[in-house]
Formats: structure tokens, sequence, C-alpha cells
């Protein structure tokens, strides 16, 4: 186990961050999309000119999602049975050695409708997102939404539960919940996880996984968290290539119940028994590696354009860089943000926006805006509202 060592840094007061220069025909451009925790408003706000703002009124408040080219943006409204999808403005294309990116305006696309949405997948070219109570998921191709086509292809669950759905182009990943019969009200436990036909017949056995939660994508491995470990998927090795990880014998009682996983290298990180973190390698024993922080954890995000590092965001208000080995720099950012309490609390989320990270402070109602380098303030960016869930999306590249 690595121990998180603490390094106060003061905080200097910035100059907000230029837009770079560049030829007449490259361009960098960043939108960050905030969704309200109490409004049921979602706010598009240009990062480099922040006065540049759009707002789009929903049914209620909304968990945020985009898509990879970051051109579609997906607003789920679980207490409202409403799924809204969003046009970011901007979409970046990778051609070879270089990306073309385009600039529009922001633009409310399409809702469907369904009893409790919740989960989102979409690291295939589609949308997956399940319907707890309705007992099936709804997969939409992300080209086709962007055109303005909310056709849904229906993915029946074993029974409804509070599940996800991935889909592996040919087959599906679903959780798998308890048959046996339940009070009313309550929701059957997850037990397990395999690979389903479109038509929910099973490919394979199912595999034990209890209090499934937290999938995620990392290189060829699909991952999710379960009391007995994680429960790792090959996805070159076929839809029943499952293997159980599990936790190392001296690790706290505890199991993880949200991962994330890098883009640029295969390895994850997640939540472990509220005051750590676990790297997970899936290839190589012991698998695990715990860091143990001095706060609970409140949010984490991974660096996309620096695979081997992650920013930690702990209770008491401390933001804590971690490359995967040993943690770097901490800096007081916010005040504490205690982790008692409702899980739908307002508390600070984290998005990336290249070396800029992004903080939402709800109690200050602000966006801050922090540099990666060394854990710096550049700006603050004041908001209405109650500012929670924050997504970044843009990049640079060629415009035509």
């Amino acid at each position: 186990m690595n121990s998180l060592g603490l390094s106060i840094a003061s905080l200097g007061v910035l100059a907000a961050m230029a837009t770079p220069a560049f030829a007449d025909d490259e361009a960098v451009a960043w939108r960050l999309i905030v969704a309200d925790h109490t409004s049921p408003t979602v706010s598009v706000i240009d990062l480099n000119e922040p006065e540049n703002r759009w707002t789009f009124d929903l049914a209620g408040p909304a968990k945020l999602y985009s898509t990879a080219d970051e051109a579609l943006v997906i607003a789920v409204k679980s207490d409202n049975e409403q799924v809204d999808f969003l046009q970011s403005g901007l979409a970046v294309e990778k051609h070879g050695g270089h990306a073309d990116i385009e600039v529009s305006e922001p633009s409310h696309i399409g809702t469907i409708d369904g009893p409790r949405p919740f989960h989102v997948v979409n690291d295939s070219g589609s949308v997956a997102i399940t319907f707890d109570k309705g007992g099936y998921a709804s997969v939409l191709d992300e080209s086709a939404v962007l055109e303005g086509d909310l056709t849904e292809q229906t993915i029946p669950m074993n029974v409804a539960h509070h599940r996800f759905v991935a889909d592996m182009g040919g087959y599906f990943v679903s959780s798998v919940a308890s048959e046996a019969p339940m009070d009313e009200g309550k929701a059957p436990p997850r037990i397990g996880i395999g690979s389903f036909a479109a038509d929910g017949t099973p490919i394979g056995e199912m595999h034990t996984c209890t209090d499934l939660h937290g999938e995620t994508f990392s290189g060829t491995f699909l991952v999710a968290g379960c009391k007995e470990g994680v429960i790792a998927h090959d996805t070159t090795g076929g839809p029943d290539a499952f293997t159980m990880l599990p936790y190392p014998a001296d690790f706290p009682e505890d199991k993880t119940g949200f991962l994330l996983g890098a883009k640029a290298m295969q390895i994850f990180l997640g939540d472990y028994d509220g005051i750590s973190v676990v790297i997970l390698d899936p290839t190589t024993s012991p698998y695990f590696t715990r860091v143990e922080l001095p706060f609970r954890e409140v949010d984490f995000i991974l660096d996309p354009v620096k695979p081997q590092m992650a920013y930690i965001l702990t209770e008491d208000g401390s933001l804590h860089r971690l490359n995967m080995l040993s943690a770097e720099q901490s800096a007081q950012i916010t005040q504490p943000y205690s982790m008692d309490g409702h899980w739908r609390d307002p508390r600070p989320r984290v998005t990336l926006a290249d070396d800029r990270l992004i903080l939402t402070d709800p109690l200050e109602a602000t966006l801050r805006v922090i540099g990666t380098e060394n854990l710096s303030d550049i700006e603050t960016i004041a908001v209405e509202g109650i500012p929670y869930n924050v997504i970044a999306v843009g990049g640079s590249g060629l415009t035509h």
C-alpha cells in the first residue's frame, strides 16, 4: 500500500489563460457543460470566453455524459424519466497525423422517455441507456442521434434492476439480477454479469459478481466492481471471456464501486473503502495497488493527455495529483465538503480541458479553473444557481 503524502502548496493568483495563437486554419476550443443541482437547466460555457453562454431548460436536474468525439451530450434525468440529447457545438475528428475540429452553436436534439433511466455506456459508437424500472436498455446509434434520429433498439434485462448494458458490437455485456421474489418497491440485488444476444438470450455462463457497480473500459478490457473483486471482460477473448480479479488479502474489508479507465494506456482507477483509491492492472497479479488518502475522496478524474496522472478531490477541499504510483502534490482548493449526508447532496465535481482542471464549487456558485502543472488557480467563473455535474468537451484541430 502506498501512503499519500501531503504538501500544501500556497495558491498563487495567475492571469486567465489566453487562447493559444495558431495559424488561420487551426483552432483550440473548449466548452463546459454544467448541470445545476436543483434547477432543471444545463448551461454551455465557452471556456476561453466565459461570457459566451447558452442555457437549455430541461424537465429536471440532470447527470451528464459526453461521447468520444464530444459532439453529443447526454443529460439523464432519472427522477423525471427522461433523457435529453444535446449537440455540444464542438466535434473533434482525428485523421491519422492530424485532427479536424468543427465549431457551431450548441443545440437541443431531442428527448426519449422511459421508467427510471440511469447508467449510460457509450464506448463503441453507440449509446446504451438502462431504464432500471422498465427492465430494458435502449441502444441508439451516436451518429444517427446527431442527425436527429432517436431510433431505439431495446435490449431486455433478465429482471428489472439497477444495471448496465455495454454494446460490444455483435453482443451485449450486462449485469444480472436475482430472480427471487422481492418485497414490493424493493429492487432485486445484482448477482452477476454475462454476455447476451440482442433478444436477451445468454451467450455463455453467468459469472458471479455480487453488488456489481462501476463499469468502464480501458485497452481491451471492460471491468466492473464486485464484492468479490473486480471482474474483467477481455474483449479479445470472445463473449464469455470473464475473469474475477480478487482484492488482495491484506486490503480492508470493502469493495470498489466507481472505476475510470485510461484511454492511452491500459490502467484503471477505482474508489475503495471511502479513504482509499485502487490502481488496477488487469493483466498482472496482484492486480491492485491501494493508495490511502488523508480524507475521504469526493471525486476523481484521469488525465487523457498524461494518462499516468489522476486528480483526486478529498472532502477537506484538497486536490491531489497522483501518478498512479505515488502522490506528487496537493493544494487547498475549496472549503470542506463532507461526504456524510445524502449521496445527492451538492459536492464538487471535476473535469479536464487539456492542462486545465475545472472543478464545480456548489457552495460558492463558481467554476474553479486550475492548472494541472502546479495545481494553481487560473481563474474563477461565476455561474447561476448551484453548479454540480460538469463535463468539458473540445480540443484542437484544423478548421476547413
